[in-house]
């Protein structure tokens, strides 16, 4: 992980600690560099491997997943290029790049909440012979928000001299990220970049729910062909139902807590609701740079999907970083109306509310000790 990267977990509680940050108070401004840099699997995942993660016995697939996936990293240890001309970082240099080779270039892990995915996709990105900066791993939406900050082209140049790309939670939510990341993976793949994701939906299912895929057919059907598919069963969390979100403090609570934590931030939920909007998602992560804590007054429903997708990303740049989250208002199962529980974007805010769930009850020691 960089130097940048924030601290994992909350500070001492002080008394004399001084007043409370603001996340409305921050609008970091990211360089592309660290952008790129920052493609590392996060860091509750920095110590899983291979060895760290126990199959469940009744599935089988789960096995069958750990084995197929040390045979792929194994034989990504010759860099591209080694047999011929040699590319250079951002794919420039002496010789022509390799072409692809026929059939998938890369594996996705398809199966429910709660099998492990990431843990398996961090563990291969460990295990990959080569250098960290010849591996990238990040979320879709901080692909997508990559591209954005540095343009198509760039985002090509800098990742084609990768020997590994690992997508965690790879959904399609719109038409133009479907032709954008179509377009993104073929360029890479032709560069010779190995590919691996994870998600809930299988490849040749991707965009089911939230768009007319029928259109995009083509687009899906190329992205499709990039991968391997391996199914991981196992018990899905999305079974069980929401997660049943802790009772919320009060104001007063909330405040106490923050002032009493060093590192601590305190806002009003819908003031950081409209912060965001005018934040750059790829900057969510910096958004929390150095937090031990983020404390909230007055959580309500998010009034709108716009809103709610960039609560999302939030939630995910925090649980990466096993950031508390202590709050007042509503519990965090009742920041999705039904209607957008329902909807195309279901998983995301099924996925967020059992996120926060957790920060929250990791949080509930910063009243305590206040």
């Amino acid at each position: 992980m960089s130097s940048s990267s924030p601290a994992s977990g909350p500070a001492p509680i002080s008394g004399t600690a001084p007043g409370p940050l603001s996340l409305c108070g921050r609008e970091p401004h990211v360089p592309a560099d660290r952008l790129v840099a920052e493609m590392v699997p996060p860091p509750r995942f920095d110590s899983v491997r291979f060895g760290t993660y126990i199959p469940d016995p009744n599935q089988p697939s789960q096995s069958e997943a750990v084995r197929v996936l040390e045979g792929f990293a194994s034989g990504l240890g010759e860099a591209p290029g080694a047999s011929g001309g040699r590319r250079g970082f951002f794919g420039l240099g002496r010789g022509k790049a390799p072409k692809a080779p026929a059939g998938p270039r890369g594996v996705y892990l398809d199966g429910g909440y709660g099998v492990g995915k990431t843990h398996l996709l961090a563990s291969l990105w460990h295990a990959t012979p080569a250098e960290p900066s010849r591996k990238a791993f990040g979320t879709f939406v901080e692909l997508t928000n990559l591209v954005g900050a540095l343009g198509f082209q760039q985002t090509v140049q800098t990742l084609s001299g990768h020997r590994l790309l690992c997508i965690d939670e790879f959904e399609l939510d719109d038409p133009g990220d479907t032709v954008l990341v179509s377009s993104l993976l073929a360029r890479l793949v032709e560069a010779g970049v190995a590919l691996a994701a994870t998600s809930n939906t299988l490849p040749g299912k991707l965009g089911e729910g939230r768009f007319a895929a029928a259109d995009f057919l083509r687009e899906i059907q190329g992205l499709s062909a990039h991968f391997r598919a391996l199914r991981i069963d196992g018990e899905d969390y999305r079974h069980r139902g929401l997660p049943e979100a802790p009772a919320p403090y009060s104001d007063e609570q909330v405040t106490r807590a923050a002032q009493a934590t060093e590192r601590a931030s305190l806002d009003d939920f819908p003031a950081l609701l409209d912060h965001l909007a005018r934040v750059h998602p790829s900057r969510y992560g910096a958004l929390t740079d150095g937090l031990a804590a983020v404390c909230l007054t007055g959580v309500r429903p998010v009034p709108d999907q716009s809103t709610a997708l960039r609560l999302v990303v939030l939630a995910d740049r925090l649980y990466d970083r096993e950031v508390p989250v202590l709050a007042s208002g509503l519990p965090f199962d009742r920041l999705f109306s039904e209607e957008m529980l329902k909807g195309g974007y279901r998983k995301k805010y099924f996925r967020a509310i059992s996120r926060l769930t957790a920060l929250a009850r990791d949080a509930a020691r910063l009243v305590a000790d206040a």
